[in-house]
C-alpha cells in the first residue's frame, strides 16, 4: 500500500514539473487516501496482528 502511495507521489511530482496540473492534482489525491489507507490498517494490524500472547505455566 505504501509502495503505490510512492509511486503516486512520484508520478504526481512528475507531472507537476512538467505542466500537467489535472494528472499531479489527480495522482496526488489518491497518494494521499492510499497513505491514509495504510497507515489505518498498519494500526489496526498492530493492534489487532496475529501472535497470541503467551502466559507461562
Amino acid at each position: 500500500m505504501f509502495r503505490w502511495a510512492i509511486i503516486f507521489a512520484v508520478v504526481a511530482l512528475i507531472a507537476a514539473l512538467l505542466g500537467f496540473g489535472g494528472i499531479a492534482g489527480i495522482s496526488a489525491e489518491f497518494a494521499k487516501i492510499l497513505l491514509v489507507i495504510g497507515v489505518v490498517l498498519f494500526v489496526v494490524a498492530f493492534l489487532f496482528g496475529r501472535g497470541g500472547r503467551t502466559t507461562l505455566p
